[in-house]
């Protein structure tokens, strides 16, 4: 008889993680390139702060229009034909960054890029969280955070040693790759079931218009803005950072990303981990909590440090973000099999769109209370909505996900 045992390593599994390395890339690369890239564009060194938090914030609303989108359709059509589509257009946008001159193209193309990126994550996480036993689920999606979260250490290596065009081109080159193994990929076999069931799918209407299921959904998306508020606040604004700080020398961009990056790495493995080990998704998510309002604080009074201490602080700040992937297996498991996708779809996009009003509060406050000050009180705020919403959300790590939203 054939072994129809469950394997943790699958063709999912590895199509999940190759994508979500690639997403992690072409996500963070224009943090890597925004200097440089605006440079060569004509933006003054004065003039690059706000133009970049624009760009940022661009791209990130076109990811939180692509969640929506990606979403609904993963639900509706298939989690591995929005995976198709979604690398698709941010692969093209990507390449098409490489010849923009001047802000308005360079705005369009983060905006598609955007859009397109939306679809990776959530898709794969889904994909692979249905595929997979209560007993191997966990080290399924650690798997993919793990090795894909390290797509934004080689982002922040080739935009410190590459020309910023050629970074973009690589983006979109290695995107286009994907597709040949993507075509081969089987759908969620909960998917498949569901489809013939007849129950609706990927309504936004179910999952916004009932109080309950918006107050689940809510609370998951607050858990997750202190990961954004690291990476879109505290790593995107390091030069400025670093100057108010009066660190001795100035620090690299590109090479903060990097340690913020595996420092977001090891902490996500050993979060997965942890969560196995323990049997629970929140009792790991509650140190993270707690280094993820710490650490912040602690970097943002560390004044006179050394270019060396800087990139030391980005990576226990990094670490302190390392339950992403374990709010997402959460998010996945909140939710039956007809939103399953909407949800783990959207739920990221909106945690990165959250650096829009976070951006914007950075620069309001920061005109009054300097960036240093500002940026601990977003801090504050953001850990006090995810340490709430930890707080009430339930435990899922033995929920079989073998359900429906009615």
């Amino acid at each position: 008889m054939p072994d129809t045992k469950p394997r943790l390593f699958s063709l999912a599994l590895l199509v999940a993680t190759l994508g979500y390395f690639v997403d992690v890339y072409d996500l963070v690369l224009f943090i890597a390139l925004k200097s440089p890239s605006l440079r060569d564009l004509g933006v003054p060194p004065e003039g690059q702060l706000a133009a970049g938090a624009s760009l940022l914030d661009t791209q990130m609303l076109g990811t939180l229009v692509g969640g929506l989108v990606w979403g609904v359709l993963g639900d509706k059509v298939g989690r591995t034909k929005a995976l198709f589509g979604s690398i698709i257009m941010y692969s093209t946008a990507n390449i098409l960054n490489a010849f923009v001159q001047s802000l308005p193209s360079y705005h369009l193309c983060r905006a598609l890029a955007g859009f397109g990126l939306a679809g990776e994550l959530g898709a794969g996480v889904t994909l692979v969280a249905e595929a997979l036993p209560v007993a191997l689920r966990g080290y399924g999606t650690t798997i993919i955070a793990s090795v894909g979260v390290l797509g934004a250490v080689v982002a922040g290596l080739t935009g410190e040693f590459l020309p910023w065009r050629d970074s973009y081109i690589i983006g979109g080159v290695l995107g286009i790759a994907l597709l040949a193994v993507r075509v081969s990929v089987s759908e969620s076999p909960l998917f498949k079931a569901l489809h013939s069931a007849g129950v609706a799918r990927g309504s936004l209407r179910m999952l916004l218009c009932t109080p309950e299921r918006l107050y689940r959904y809510s609370l998951c998306i607050f858990l997750g803005v202190p990961t954004w508020y690291i990476v879109g606040i505290l790593m995107a604004n390091a030069n400025p950072l670093s100057q108010a700080l009066g660190v001795d020398g100035a620090p690299k961009q590109a090479l903060c990303l990097v340690w913020c990056y595996l420092g977001l790495v090891v902490g996500d493995a050993l979060g997965g981990l942890a969560s196995q080990l323990l049997q629970s998704r929140k009792r790991p998510m509650w140190v993270f909590m707690a280094l993820g309002t710490v650490c912040p604080l602690w970097f943002l009074s560390s004044r006179g440090m050394t270019v060396n201490a800087v990139y030391a602080h980005y990576l226990v700040l990094g670490f302190s973000a390392g339950y992403w992937i374990l709010m997402l297996t959460s998010a996945a498991e909140q939710f039956g099999t007809n939103l399953r996708a909407t949800v783990t779809v959207t739920i990221p996009n909106f945690i990165r769109a959250s650096v829009v009003p976070m951006n914007a509060a950075l620069i309001w406050l920061g005109s009054d209370l300097g960036i240093v000050d500002a940026a601990r009180v977003i801090g504050l705020a953001a850990s006090a909505l995810a340490i709430a919403s930890l707080a009430l959300l339930k435990e899922t790590f033995h929920r079989e996900l073998d359900f429906v939203e009615r």
